[in-house]
């Protein structure tokens, strides 16, 4: 019965997603905010066809470990470490005043002190999905636009990673100093060791099997998910091991070749990911969140691409660079659903809260994305001349 659940939660995903991309393109919409119609619809807060997300949420979430694979894929280890100086400043900088812009947000609507740290909180991150789905492979991943983008995003990643671990101490005596430490430490052990394996081992093996194309992609795919197991695993997450896989192999002959291998395996549980956003949300709370929702989203897709410019200009970065940075980091995140998720469970802020930070978030990707999609370069651009793969 567990199998069947899953054939037809798949088939009313992608049957409805084929449904509603059509309607979309049709109507020169972007296809994420398709993908998002189709959960609602088939939610449990409409028709209640998929009753429980969840199952679905865990399989999506595959789609992101791969996206950042492919990602490292694309990166020059030398030129992400160039960048580390730039980008810290900039994300360091662009975090404190989302935070603190979020928090005077709160308390202007009258949320208690923890609920407005919070929702500063959830401002502080901009999407990996959105911002990496939507940078064309051969065209910013080996620029320098590409390069400030993934920067900042793996730097906000770490950011959050340590922010929830922060906030699950509190709510956890037996939590020490050193377990929430501890991952920060093990993030370069866990790089160098990566390292090591990739450059006596795996490249030995891609060398000796390079002819046999079937054996590369298991390699790959193991490689990928082995590494993201050991960063969960030292308490960072599948998606920082992820990277730190892709990018081991990034001076391999073959990575280009595991790159094109992948890319429908990622877009096929991207698809699910986004379908999940939609499907987890209660409409049913949106008479009482909704005028604040509005506010945070657009703090989110106004504010944050604003500051981004200006502290890149501040950084030396060309104005027609800094701005289309700051457009495309110009949402919410993935990590603001998870914090928002964790803060209800812990009993830090109202429900209401939650889904007020979770409907921003979905508001932020909507518009967001189709700002990206209708002005710049894109792999599901609708314009001919803005589509790059």
């Amino acid at each position: 019965m567990e199998n069947e659940s899953i054939v037809f939660s798949l088939f009313l995903i992608f049957f409805g997603a084929a449904i509603m991309a059509t309607l979309a393109l049709t109507l020169r919409q972007t296809l994420i905010i398709a993908y998002i119609a189709v959960g609602l619809l088939i939610g449990p807060s409409a028709t209640g066809l998929i009753p429980d997300p969840t199952l679905i949420q865990n399989i999506s979430n595959v789609g992101i470990i791969f996206l950042l694979f492919l990602l490292g894929l694309d990166l020059n280890p030398r030129e992400l470490i160039r960048l580390a100086g730039e980008t810290t400043l900039v994300t360091g900088a662009s975090s404190l005043l989302l935070l603190l812009a979020g928090f005077g947000y709160g308390q202007l609507f009258g949320f208690s002190v923890a609920e407005s740290w919070i929702m500063g909180s959830a401002l502080m991150f901009s999407s990996t999905i959105i911002g990496l789905k939507l940078i064309p492979t051969t065209v910013l991943h080996h620029q320098h636009t590409g390069e400030i983008i993934i920067s900042v995003l793996l730097l906000q990643d770490i950011i959050a990673i340590i922010l929830l671990l922060v906030l699950e101490g509190t709510a956890r005596a037996d939590m020490s100093l050193f377990s929430m430490l501890g991952p920060m430490l093990a993030l370069p052990l866990l790089a160098l060791a990566t390292w090591l394996i990739s450059r006596f081992l795996l490249v030995r093996l891609i060398t000796a099997f390079d002819r046999i194309q079937e054996y590369i992609f298991l390699l790959a795919i193991g490689w990928c998910l082995g590494v993201a197991e050991a960063a969960e695993l030292l308490g960072l997450s599948y998606e920082i091991g992820a990277f730190i896989a892709g990018v081991s192999l990034a001076t391999s002959p073959i990575a280009l070749f595991i790159t094109n291998s992948l890319k429908p395996l990622r877009d096929f549980f991207l698809i699910i990911f986004f379908v999940t956003l939609g499907a987890r949300f209660d409409v049913s709370v949106l008479d009482e969140i909704w005028l604040p929702a509005l506010g945070m989203t657009l703090i989110a897709v106004l504010l944050k691409p604003a500051l981004y410019r200006q502290l890149l200009r501040f950084s030396k970065e060309p104005s027609g660079r800094s701005t289309e940075v700051g457009v495309r980091l110009g949402q919410m995140s993935e990590f603001s659903l998870l914090l928002a998720l964790l803060a209800t469970e812990m009993s830090v802020i109202a429900s209401s809260v939650g889904y007020l930070i979770q409907f921003a978030t979905l508001l932020s990707f909507i518009v967001s994305s189709t700002w990206v999609v209708m002005k710049y370069p894109t792999p599901i651009a609708l314009n001919d001349r803005l589509r790059r793969d």
